[in-house]
């Protein structure tokens, strides 16, 4: 017997998971997209304007297809690939010094944190409740996810 609150319970961390990135590209890079270019060139990002643009197709694509849990091992892979670039770029704690430094440190930490969630989608499926069918719990499931 399952318990019914697993798909509702899975669903909701998978949306949780998500809001940051969608409302990252949507509720700043897209209408500052100039102004975040701009910093992106700052601090050395080649092609920023090509670079942003990428991040906000990887940031709305891997945001979606995680909440919904459709391709969500896919779209954890381009967050993946957003967080390891944004990190190095813009969280290089490392490089400074003082209260920066510190302050850097926990974006980082933050960010490494939200990296590892993507891994465990990667390895684990989107859970129960996912679109795909790839919750993980199912021979069938396991054979899809094969990569």
């Amino acid at each position: 017997m399952s318990n019914p609150m697993i798909p509702i319970v899975s669903i909701a961390g998978r949306v949780m998971l998500a809001t940051i990135f969608v409302l990252s590209a949507v509720g700043n890079k897209v209408p500052n997209f100039e102004g975040v270019a701009g910093y992106m060139a700052s601090v050395g990002v080649p092609a920023p304007h090509v670079m942003l643009a990428g991040a906000i197709l990887f940031l709305i694509v891997g945001g979606a297809t995680v909440a919904a849990g459709y391709y969500a091992r896919f779209g954890a892979g381009l967050l993946l690939v957003f967080l390891v670039l944004a990190t190095y770029y813009f969280h290089d704690f490392w490089n400074l010094e003082g209260e920066e430094a510190q302050m850097q440190m926990i974006q980082f930490m933050k960010n490494l944190s939200m990296a590892g969630a993507m891994v465990f989608l990667i390895a684990n499926g989107s859970g129960a409740g996912s679109l795909d069918g790839s919750g993980g719990t199912s021979e069938a499931a396991e054979e899809k996810a094969e990569f």
